[in-house]
């Protein structure tokens, strides 16, 4: 089975990126150095939802013990 052009083009790529590589540290070789991922909700948000939950779980103990 042939190789298509895109396929050509990509291993070319991949083998010029590994001579480019050969012969240096591990450490100077990492590109993609993967970032923890952003929370879509900010802290005070999730804050203020946990307050509001247990909050209101808490609350809702205390009324049921002393009423």
């Amino acid at each position: 089975m042939a190789q298509t052009l895109e396929q050509r083009r990509r291993n070319a790529k991949f083998a010029k990126d590994q001579e480019a590589r050969m012969g240096k540290p591990d450490d100077l070789t990492k590109k993609r150095v993967k970032e923890m991922p952003k929370s879509p909700i900010s802290m005070f948000w999730l804050a203020i939802l946990g307050f509001v939950i247990f909050g209101g779980l808490a609350f809702e103990a205390l009324a049921r013990f002393f009423g």
